[in-house]
């Protein structure tokens, strides 16, 4: 009996034991959660005050990467090929929110990788050409805050900067906003002088190198363990030229270098204008410019209304003046006529700036697209327009060296001196002559001379094969073929990334239109000429390279004689509503098969972004 209480005695102080150290256990558990919860929510709010939330972001860009490479380890495999495209379409989607999230320079690094878009599958280039320069605004309280770390004083007020500065931004863009202001007079003013105040958000310079940072691990990822495509190369370039994107003092000293050339060039110092810079306003975070009013060349129902080529009876709002970061504010108001020219005009001046910059000036705007463009009554004659080139953070510069090769590769794609073609390329690094080519002019070119019947044959056969292979094939087939193509990117100059892609937004500029201009002529006459201009020349090479250009002239006849048939065929079924593919258009289809025939890449249209 006693040994049965001594049992229940036991079980009985077990019993109590647990019953008092249960709640003592669970208390300890929601302690321990709770400082968890704790530390974490300290360290994200520490993050995002004093870090401009730099660490949560990469944490992000960790995870997303980690997740991509997990996904093509275990789906991009011969066995799953016909589920790729959705493989290709996941991380696209993945890619574009991580952008989109961390917001900032990510945008920049997005549009960056976007420049090479061309190499990767489908759905990325759909998702990279949707990266616009776009961000909600910060508050005034910061743009104070900025104001008074530069200058030491507010923006405006009785001892501020400007007689009046706009709380309201009239533009927000990924890195930066835009305000309006006016000029405080001077003695003789006559007029006043307002102004676009280009103001930096004060998280971008805290994320920029964890930003950079995480855009080197994303290139290697892509490079090493998803794609298997050489991309990385280019990351201290790009990242270079993206840095200097923060700093606004370099950006007034490019635009004014830009103002240098043009002026400097006759055929385009009165059609081009690139706006004033207040140096005594402006510093490493801020840059004031004179405030311009137009209608941008991304509103093609204002340009067509400004050039006369519009049938709406009704005038339309459309913006008045276009600011650094690439929106506009209030109405514009149209001028009692429209300007002469007609956007064929405007085209011809676009396409022979870039065409100057490149292979005159090797000073290279690289961010070219219809929202840093406006167009204008000209000052020296309001009857006919002016082109206004803004944003002028991001320039390449070119020696003459690389000019040389660059205007010679586009005189002998066009003149079909194949050998000079295929030499310059192999000196930068590159097989496949045939593709950079047609990369370089945005047109097929094929660097051999074969019967027509024959050759339609072959692209037909091949056309056949490549519908033919699974989609893991494809993927191989394209990976095999790049790798043909960039032989050794060390030789390759980096600067074509950017001259590529300026290409490749002036031919959708261009397109946008309907072609009114041929491009690849214009293009090919500023390179011929370009080649005259060399400083080394000694007479009798000057003297041959005009007789060169004059050549040149002559051949591209046919190439004109291709351009009008085109126009004309636009115009005639116009008369009857039918619409007709413009040149470019032609060019863009031709150019989509080819690069889907001979490399397996599905070339999307041209840069939106």
């Amino acid at each position: 009996m006693f040994r049965n209480a001594s049992l229940l005695s036991h079980s009985s102080r077990r019993t109590l034991f647990h019953q008092g150290t249960a709640p003592s256990r669970w208390r300890k558990r929601l302690q321990r959660t709770s400082l968890l919860v704790l530390g974490l929510g300290s360290f994200y709010t520490a993050d995002r005050i004093f870090n401009a939330s730099a660490i949560t972001r990469n944490l992000r860009t960790l995870y997303t990467c980690a997740i991509i490479t997990l996904d093509y380890k275990l789906n991009f495999t011969e066995e799953k090929s016909e589920s790729i495209p959705e493989l290709h379409a996941r991380v696209a989607e993945r890619m574009y929110n991580l952008f989109t999230s961390n917001g900032g320079l990510y945008i920049k690094i997005g549009q960056a990788i976007g420049a090479n878009a061309a190499l990767l599958p489908k759905p990325m280039q759909e998702q990279f050409s949707k990266l616009f320069d776009d961000a909600p605004q910060i508050p005034y309280s910061e743009v104070l805050r900025v104001f008074k770390a530069e200058f030491g004083r507010p923006p405006c007020g009785p001892d501020g900067v400007f007689e009046i500065f706009e709380e309201k931004a009239v533009a927000s863009a990924s890195i930066a906003q835009v305000h309006r202001a006016k000029l405080r007079p001077l003695a003789g003013d006559t007029e006043d002088k307002w102004v676009a105040v280009k103001i930096q958000k004060p998280d971008v310079a805290k994320q920029m190198k964890w930003d950079l940072g995480a855009y080197r691990l994303v290139m290697y990822m892509f490079e090493k363990w998803a794609f298997d495509l050489p991309v990385y190369f280019v990351v201290d370039f790009v990242s270079d030229h993206l840095r200097r994107e923060l700093d606004f003092i370099l950006e007034s000293e490019n635009a004014k270098q830009t103002a240098k050339f043009v002026a400097s060039e006759p055929r385009l110092a009165k059609k081009v204008y690139i706006p004033r810079v207040y140096d005594e306003y402006t510093t490493k975070r801020v840059m004031t410019a004179e405030w311009i009013s137009g209608v941008r060349l991304s509103d093609r129902t204002g340009m067509r209304l400004l050039m006369g080529e519009s049938n709406d009876s009704t005038q339309a709002t459309v913006p008045s003046s276009v600011n650094l970061s690439e929106e506009t504010s209030p109405t514009f108001s149209f001028p009692a006529r429209p300007l002469k020219g007609g956007v064929r005009s405007v085209m011809q001046t676009m396409v022979e700036l870039f065409s100057a910059q490149m292979f005159s000036w090797g000073w290279v705007h690289c961010d070219g697209h219809f929202g840093n463009f406006i167009c204008r009554p000209n000052p020296h004659d309001p009857t006919v327009p002016q082109l206004v080139l803004l944003d002028h953070g991001l320039y390449v510069r070119v020696d003459e060296d690389f000019r040389r090769d660059w205007s010679l590769l586009w005189t002998g794609l066009l003149t079909a001196d194949f050998k000079s073609v295929e030499r310059i390329t192999r000196k930068w690094g590159m097989g496949l002559p045939d593709m950079f080519a047609s990369v370089a002019l945005a047109r097929p070119v094929r660097l051999t001379r074969k019967n027509r019947k024959t050759e339609a044959e072959r692209v037909t056969k091949e056309l056949e094969e490549y519908m033919n292979l699974s989609q893991y094939e494809q993927s191989a087939r394209m990976k095999a073929k790049l790798k043909q193509f960039l032989i050794d990117t060390d030789r390759m100059p980096k600067a074509l990334i950017f001259l590529l892609r300026s290409m490749r937004i002036v031919q959708g500029n261009n397109q946008s239109f309907g072609a009114p201009v041929n491009r690849v002529k214009i293009t090919g006459l500023w390179a011929s000429k370009s080649l005259t201009r060399l400083s080394n020349l000694t007479f009798g090479q000057r003297l041959r390279e005009y007789m060169n250009d004059i050549v040149f002239r002559g051949v591209l006849i046919s190439l004109d004689v291709a351009f009008w048939t085109t126009r004309l065929k636009q115009r005639v079924l116009a008369l009857f509503n039918l619409k007709s593919p413009s040149f470019e258009d032609e060019l863009e289809k031709a150019m989509r098969g080819l690069m889907r025939n001979n490399v397996g890449i599905d070339v999307g249209g041209a840069f939106k972004g």
